[in-house]
């Protein structure tokens, strides 16, 4: 049986739903920004933060799947009106930005079973993650699950995101992990089973609400396919 477990983070531990787009979630950004004498309209703020998200996106070479640290953007967007703020400052208003746009963020309910399973059978647990390091590490915290995992991957991090092999390979080189002994485990039908199917791993893929809804089970590259989102059914995979 694996001894490396490799989980992706939304929609398969956790249950998120946000909201970028909504009109409320920029008009507190410009007041905020506007606090520290950056001024804007809401849907000038919003414009300005795709544009520079993909700006930031195409000064990335080398990787196939390019990830922006949004940190950055959130950091160029008090430079844009001449305002000078730090990393930390910046930190805080990007999740401020994440929990205006939260509508809730949650674990599945069997989520804290099955990781404490895989300690108590000594397994490895590890985090692949398409993600913001400024959301991401703090929301791992907030749930609790931080320390359950032997090693963490977030693609902001990384500059590169699934399904790029680049960023398996990040994980696998950093921990040195074995092919045959991980297994990748995923709500996404192409960036985690699709890749890990390419880079020569086994999967299991668990459907929930918020998979992508063009998924067709048949054609998912999986080792085995959990239709129901339960992941409590993964025990069947580790015992």
């Amino acid at each position: 049986m694996y001894e490396n477990y490799i989980f992706d983070l939304y929609g398969t531990l956790v249950d998120i739903r946000t909201n970028e787009s909504k009109r409320s979630l920029w008009e507190k950004m410009t007041e905020i920004y506007a606090f520290y004498g950056a001024e804007y309209k809401p849907m000038e703020l919003k414009r300005r933060y795709i544009a520079l998200c993909r700006e930031e996106e195409q000064k990335i070479i080398g990787f196939d799947y390019p990830e922006v640290d949004v940190l950055k953007v959130f950091k160029r967007l008090f430079e844009e009106k001449n305002v000078k703020m730090d990393d930390k400052s910046c930190t805080l208003i990007g999740q401020f930005f994440r929990v205006t746009s939260t509508k809730f963020v949650k674990l599945y309910d069997e989520t804290l079973d099955v990781l404490k399973l895989l300690k108590e059978k000594n397994k490895k647990i590890y985090l692949l993650s398409n993600a913001q390091n400024i959301f991401t590490s703090y929301e791992l915290k907030y749930l609790g699950i931080y320390d359950y995992f032997d090693g963490i991957k977030i693609s902001s991090n990384e500059s590169v995101k699934k399904p790029s092999a680049m960023f398996f390979d990040s994980l696998f080189n950093k921990y040195k992990l074995d092919k045959k002994k991980s297994v990748m485990i995923g709500n996404d039908w192409i960036a985690d089973m699709k890749s890990a199917y390419d880079y020569g791993i086994d999967s299991i893929y668990i459907h929930t609400d918020i998979s992508p809804s063009d998924t067709v089970l048949d054609d998912v590259k999986a080792k085995y396919i959990i239709e129901d989102g339960n992941i409590g059914n993964i025990r069947k995979f580790i015992l």
